[in-house]
């Protein structure tokens, strides 16, 4: 019956506004799913923090770009030596920052006094389980790094960190890459 009333009041209203009604009626459902999507899928906030942070990040790592790619090919360092490139503290900062990538020489020369270290990293396919690159603002030194996980005996599981202080970079034009990891 109320449905039978509705229909004949909703006819003598002219159409521009059953129009503008059905605009009305649709606005509010669509706020009203979102709102519900929201409580389920929210994280508005820290999504813009993420996308902030990330924007911070992409920034950063376009200014060491260009600050990488006006350094010569090959060795650099930040010692006195006539056969590489000398890095100025400012260049050694920032090569640490912007280099990830730890190669196989370098894991394998700082490997060469870690016995225990050597054996789990032979022993389980040369696997890495992480590496790391980091500034030590205290020290003012590159730190790097590997960990590697696996077992000698097959048996019990291990974990060791092997680190030290980057002495050299190899920079390859496109990227730089951790060249020798002095660990003791």
């Amino acid at each position: 019956m109320n449905i039978r009333y509705f229909n004949k009041l909703i006819e003598l209203l002219p159409e521009p506004v059953r129009q503008f009604g059905g605009l009305v009626f649709l606005t509010i459902f669509v706020i009203f799913s979102f709102a519900i999507l929201n409580i389920f899928f929210g994280q508005g906030d820290e999504l813009v923090k993420k996308m902030k942070k990330e924007e911070a990040r992409l920034v950063e790592a376009n200014k060491l770009s260009k600050i990488i790619s006006t350094l010569p090919s090959g060795i650099l360092t930040f010692y006195e030596t006539s056969d590489h490139y000398k890095l100025s503290k400012e260049q050694y900062e920032t090569v640490c920052k912007i280099t990830k990538i730890i190669p196989q020489r370098a894991v394998m020369g700082a490997n060469l006094i870690n016995f225990k270290a050597t054996q789990i990293y032979t022993t389980n396919g040369n696997q890495i389980a992480e590496t790391f690159v980091n500034w030590d603002k205290e020290k003012n030194k590159c730190i790097a790094g590997f960990v590697l996980s696996g077992s000698i005996d097959g048996v019990k599981k291990e974990k060791i960190t092997v680190s030290g202080e980057v002495l050299n970079f190899l920079s390859t034009g496109i990227d730089t890459r951790v060249y020798f990891i002095k660990n003791f």
